[in-house]
C-alpha cells in the first residue's frame, strides 16, 4: 500500500478498494427500498465520500449499483473512462475529464447512471473529488473488474 499523502492525512482519508483515498462524510437517515437480484434491500437515501487520487495514481475497474455523481473540486484534473454495463468493461470507450477548464470541455460534475464501469487514469497532480451515490454506497453494490 502506498504512503498515505499529505492532503489524505490532513482529511483523515483512509485506502480504497479500487484505489485512491476516501472517507464518508455523510450518509442519510432516510432509508429507501431497493431491488437487488430479485430481491428488496434496505440502503440509505443518499451518500457522499471525500475521494482523493494523488498524482500518478487511478483507479481500477469497477461498477456500483446505483447512480454515482462525482463533482471536482481540484486542483488536479481527473480522467474518468466508462465502461459501458456489460459483464466487464469495454476500455475502448472515451475519456472524460473534471476540471476548471470548460472552455477546453472540462466537467465540474459526471454523472455515472447505475450498473455502468468506471476507472480513472492516473493524472500529474493530486485531484480531490466528492462522490454522491444515490440510493447510497453499501460495499455489497460494489464490485471491481477482475485484473
Amino acid at each position: 500500500m502506498p504512503d498515505r499523502p499529505p492532503i489524505a492525512e490532513q482529511l483523515d482519508l483512509a485506502a480504497h478498494p479500487e484505489g485512491g483515498w476516501f472517507a464518508e462524510t455523510f450518509r442519510s437517515d432516510a432509508e429507501v427500498s431497493v431491488d437487488r437480484a430479485g430481491r428488496p434491500v434496505s440502503r440509505s437515501a443518499a451518500t457522499l465520500i471525500n475521494f482523493l487520487l494523488a498524482a500518478g495514481e487511478s483507479s481500477a475497474w469497477h461498477v456500483v449499483a446505483s447512480t454515482e455523481i462525482w463533482i471536482w473540486q481540484g486542483p488536479g484534473t481527473i480522467d474518468l473512462q466508462l465502461g459501458g454495463d456489460g459483464e466487464s468493461p469495454d476500455d475502448q470507450q472515451p475519456v472524460r475529464r473534471l476540471g476548471a477548464d470548460f472552455a477546453a470541455g472540462e466537467l465540474a460534475q459526471l454523472i455515472i447512471p447505475p450498473g455502468v464501469w468506471q476507472r480513472t487514469l492516473p493524472g500529474d497532480q493530486d485531484a480531490l473529488a466528492s462522490c454522491l451515490v444515490s440510493p447510497g454506497f453499501d460495499f455489497e453494490d460494489f464490485r471491481l473488474a477482475a485484473s
